[in-house]
This record gives structure tokens, sequence and C-alpha cells, in this order.
């Protein structure tokens, strides 16, 4: 179902091309104006890619990253006064796009959540004063300090970059002796391909690591108020970098653990005083409860609103475009099945060969099979997000039998590398 925009009427900041691709059947021609770095725009060739997306009316060249006067793009850029709605297509992008939102006079997180969710040492700092729980947590200047954290702690804790998203920087450290070693992974960690030239300045926090399983919730808020709310089942990586290699939607979870991940998220999002737009939030729970891992003021990444698409047989992400329409789309309450992606993670090396595909697609329950690797690529430690090589997707009447499908899937795909 398309929706019912006009040319130039939806500003995007922050060019994600995965999102990009999956808004091709929600929004007319023309609709779409993509806000991006100019260094970005050059050499991600975004203008060409563009005009294979019928729905991109135009690109307009704006620094962003690292801090966005949205009255003077404005003053530059008259045009965008067109729009009706705003959204930040990248992590990097939420804050230059609630400024965007509030210079316009339209909905958006508000500038203020936007930047408590844009900086991991801030977001711990609203926490802590809400009464939610933290781990113990510290932001450090130098291995030195963080490794006297870690002996404080039994010798373990994690190291995060405090803007970064991806799992990019994140270290679990197990042995004080790791940190110096591990300090420059996290100080200065990989660029993403969507980031700036002049890079993204970061700090570093260092935190206790918190044992238990892990869970998202994913909030759609409308001025202030939840309209949904959902609970992911997350699969990590085990060992030092803890990437997401998997989502079942709706969780599995008791009810009563289920309505406190939602009572807590909520929590959170009054306390920043968030607006509106989705909340999507990352918990572990533990001995005393759910513990706060970090929260995100955009979209979920990792196929999380696909798999909500797919449970609550809702347009989610129509949804969502029109609570920054100022509107207050119905979504289903309950799931009606569930969903699951499972992420291909080859080994490292350079990829001789890939096998069992159809076998793969031929399992039942499976919806879509993607590979981002082909003969020929190199293939490093899986350390990020952005080195998983493909992923699965399924459908299941509960949560069970959709991991199980998307499990049994790619246990069927063999990608061998040399």
């Amino acid at each position: 179902m398309q929706l019912d925009l006009g040319r130039d009427e939806m500003i995007m900041v922050g060019a994600s091309l995965g999102m990009l691709r999956l808004f091709s059947e929600e929004l007319p021609a023309g609709s779409v104006v993509l806000v991006e770095e100019p260094d970005v725009i050059e050499r991600r060739g975004l203008a060409h890619k563009a005009r294979a997306m019928p729905f991109i009316s135009r690109v307009v060249p704006a620094e962003y990253q690292t801090g966005l006067d949205a009255q003077a793009l404005v003053a530059r850029e008259p045009g965008l006064s067109a729009a009706r709605l705003v959204m930040p297509g990248l992590e990097y992008a939420v804050g230059g796009a609630a400024r965007l939102a509030a210079a316009l006079g339209l909905p958006g997180a508000g500038p203020e959540a936007a930047d408590i969710f844009s900086d991991k040492h801030r977001m711990r700092l609203l926490a802590a004063d809400a009464g939610l729980t933290n781990p113990d947590f510290a932001l450090v200047d130098s291995p030195d300090e963080a490794t006297a954290f870690a002996r404080r702690h039994g010798g373990r804790c994690v190291l995060k970059p405090t803007r970064r998203s991806g799992s990019l920087g994140v270290q679990l450290i197990t042995d004080p002796g790791q940190v110096a070693q591990a300090w420059a992974g996290t100080a200065s960690p990989e660029e993403p391909p969507e980031a700036t030239g002049r890079g993204l300045p970061t700090g570093v926090l260092v935190e206790e690591l918190v044992d238990g399983r892990e869970h998202s919730v994913e909030l759609l808020v409308v001025d202030g108020e939840v309209c949904f709310g959902n609970v992911t089942d997350k699969r990590v990586l085990p060992g030092r970098s803890p990437v997401e290699t998997g989502h079942t939607v709706p969780t599995a979870l008791p009810e009563a653990t289920r309505r406190e991940l939602l009572d807590v998220a909520t929590r959170l999002a009054t306390a920043a005083d968030f607006r509106t737009g989705t909340l999507h939030s990352e918990w572990i729970i533990s001995a005393g409860g759910p513990t706060l891992v970090e929260c995100a003021a955009r979209l979920p990444g990792d196929m999380i609103t696909a798999l909500m698409s797919i449970a609550y047989e809702c347009g989610f992400i129509e949804a969502y475009l029109r609570t920054l329409c100022g509107q207050r789309p119905a979504v289903p309450a309950r799931p009606t099945g569930a969903a699951a992606v499972e992420f291909l993670l080859a080994p490292p090396g350079t990829v001789t060969a890939v096998d069992g595909l159809r076998q793969a697609r031929r399992v039942p329950g499976v919806l879509d099979v993607q590979l981002d690797v082909a003969v020929g690529d190199t293939v490093t430690e899986v350390t990020s997000s952005l080195r998983r090589s493909g992923h699965v997707l399924a459908w299941g009447a509960d949560p069970a039998a959709a991991t199980s499908a998307a499990g049994k899937a790619a246990e069927q795909i063999r990608i061998t590398t040399a």
C-alpha cells in the first residue's frame, strides 16, 4: 500500500541503501528528498544510485553527522519546507533528522532525546536518573582506567564506543590483561561505509559485564504515548565480539517478563521525553531483572522490522512513516504467528564455494535466503554486523517453529573459504 505523499513530501536524512530498497513499494515517485554528507554522496555514488530509485526526487548535500544547522539548511534549500515527514535513515542521522523535523515543525524524536540516544554515556546517565537498572559504568580516557575498572569487577568488563552501531568496537573482556591490546579497537573503531570522512568522534565507555539472555524492545510512540510494543528474542555470537546472529519475533518469554520489558522500555522513553517515532532498546534479563544494554531512536536494523510485519501481519514501516506524518496508525496488539532471521557467518578467508542454497529455500517456512558474499570475496572475522555473510528469513506458527525453520535452513548453506 503506497503512502499518500506528494513530491518532496518526505525527507530521509542519511542513506541506508537496504532501507531504501524496502521503501520501493511504499513510496510514490518523486516523494523523497535524500539528505546526505557531501563526501558520502561522492564516495558511494549515491547520485547514480538514486536515479535507479524512482521515489527519490533529488539528493541534497549537507553535513549532519557531526552536527546539523537545520535553519541554515532550510534557508539554503527552501524546497525542504514542502515536507510532511522527516526520518533518519542511519544511526548517525538521528540527531540531524530530529533537528530538521523540529525546524520544520514536524513530528520527531525531539533534539534532546535524539542526542541522548545517540550517545551511550548520556543514555546511561539518563537511565540511572530514571531508576532503571544499569550495569556499573564509567567514561574512561585510557587503557589503565579501563583495566582498573575490570579489576574492580572480577577481571571482566565491556568496552564500547559511545557513538557507533552494529556492535562496531564492542568487546567483551574476561581478563584485565586483554584491555591494553583491545583498547584501539574501541577507542578508534572501524568506520562504517556510511560515515563521513571527517570521522565520527567517540569516547570509550567501560561497563560491568552482565550475564543473561538478550532481548530487544521496539516501541512505536506518538506524541509521547506508546501505541505499539514488541519484544524480540536475540541470539548473540559467543566470545569477545557480541555480534547478533539471529532474532525471533515475538518473544517466547513468559507474559510477565514480556510485560516487564515493555514497562522498562516505556519508562526509558518517558524519561528522555521521546516524542514521536520508533525506539529500539536492548536489555539483558539477569538475576536482578531487565538490565539496559543500549537504545537507538530509529527503526531497528537486522531485519526486525520485517519480522514484526510478518508476525503481526501489518506494514510496520508504513505505520512508522504515518506516525511521522502526525497520524496514529492502527497496529495489531498481538501477533498472529512468528518470524525469525538467522544470519550466515562464513569462516575467515577467500570464498571458494557456496553450496546448499537450493536446499535452504526448500525448508518449510523459509521466506527468503540472501547471500552477501560470492566466490572470490574475502571474508574477515565477524566482529560487527557489517561482516556477516547473508541471512535466512522464516515464518512459523509460534516462536519455536520460526526459529527452528530459520536455523535448519541456515544449516544447509555451506560457505567454504581458504
